[in-house]
């Protein structure tokens, strides 16, 4: 679905390479909206341009580790030098390595926390500073139905659902802090989206089928139905919407 009010919005996308960043980026494209595609590897970035510009779009490739909050103002700096402005920006970027808890290292637990949180923190603040100079913009930031309290735990996953679980709550508190400058911040809690991430759940006949048992529509979700998601949260069809977590997973919630 393409959204004509994105049309030269300003976007930034991390972990944009592949996956659902990927659908992202091409789905913003789609809609005329400027993207940079952003993540650790400017190589597989640049692929990502190469195919919106071959269709006619506007894009940027910028290698950033969202961790490292200089290469994180950098990568901000450099979209609104080459676009003029910055409008949307898509928390996308993270890591999920099954790991039971007992076994799980410190430094297993705070790259995780790293990446999947602390990320989000340093990306949205530097956009939001950004977009407060216009008294305007959009955040959305992906969660998981995997985030404890809200959604469902998971064995094996201490450290991604306590990740998530903080994306939900900083999604929250975001939305009211920003608010005033006409910033609004939602999430979506994806369910099983079939990406490299989940890999090696689709390798092994059992664990899928265990998966899909739990999925009341019986399959995984696409990445480009998580982007349809956050088009429409990016755009003005949602924008008396803030605070918000929309759920994408396939009824897997419900039961």
């Amino acid at each position: 679905m393409q959204y004509q009010d994105l049309k030269g919005k300003a976007v930034i996308i991390t972990g944009g390479r592949q996956g659902m960043g990927r659908a992202d980026a091409l789905a913003f494209a789609e809609s005329g909206a400027k993207v940079t595609v952003a993540d650790i590897s400017q190589e597989d970035c640049q692929l990502v341009v190469d195919e919106i510009e071959k269709n006619g779009g506007e894009a940027l490739a910028v290698k950033c580790d969202v961790t490292n909050q200089k290469e994180v103002e950098e990568m901000v700096r450099k979209t609104v030098e080459k676009f003029g402005r910055l409008d949307i920006l898509v928390n996308n970027a993270g890591i999920c390595q099954f790991k039971p808890f007992l076994e799980l290292t410190e430094a297993e637990w705070q790259r995780t926390l790293d990446i999947n949180l602390k990320g989000y923190f340093l990306c949205a603040k530097a956009a939001a500073k950004e977009m407060a100079k216009q008294k305007s913009g959009a955040i959305v930031n992906i969660a998981s139905v995997v985030m404890g309290q809200m959604g469902i735990g998971m064995a094996g996953l201490s450290h991604y659902s306590a990740s998530k679980g903080g994306i939900a709550a900083l999604t929250k508190t975001l939305a009211l802090e920003l608010a005033p400058s006409n910033i609004r911040v939602n999430a979506i809690a994806p369910g099983a989206i079939d990406t490299p991430m989940v890999a090696s759940t689709k390798t092994d006949p059992k664990i899928l089928e265990q998966t899909l048992a739990m999925i009341p529509m019986r399959r995984m979700g696409k990445p480009e139905e998580i982007a349809s998601a956050v088009l429409f949260l990016s755009s003005n069809a949602s924008s008396y919407i803030t605070g918000s977590i929309v759920v994408v997973d396939g009824g897997w919630l419900a039961q």
